[in-house]
């Protein structure tokens, strides 16, 4: 499973960023990397030209074998929680759709 990381011009895509997401993305979708051929992971600021406390959106889309891409949003005003948040989410989605696809064969 390949995982890429892509960040807008307010977050500094540095290694850290990069090895961040990809725990994240691991921890919660690991242990479905046969299943999958790609993740993307995005990160955006979303408060980045206005005053205030950063609001990062995190998009994580799944590519999954022979089926159509999916993906889970999260916002939250760290680039961990957002992370964690989406991977939650696009585990449980995909989770679901596995099962379903198990239970007509």
């Amino acid at each position: 499973m390949q995982i890429q990381v892509n960040t807008d011009n307010f977050i500094h895509g540095d290694e850290r960023v990069i090895e961040v997401a990809k725990a994240a993305v691991l921890n919660d979708l690991g242990h479905m990397d046969e299943r999958l051929t790609r993740i993307e992971v995005h990160l955006k600021d979303q408060n980045a030209e206005k005053h205030g406390p950063d609001h990062i959106l995190c998009t994580i889309e799944a590519r999954p074998r022979g089926m159509d891409p999916m993906s889970a949003h999260h916002g939250a005003a760290d680039i961990q929680a957002a992370l964690k948040g989406s991977a939650k989410k696009l585990r449980t989605r995909l989770s679901s759709v596995f099962e379903k696809a198990s239970a007509h064969r």
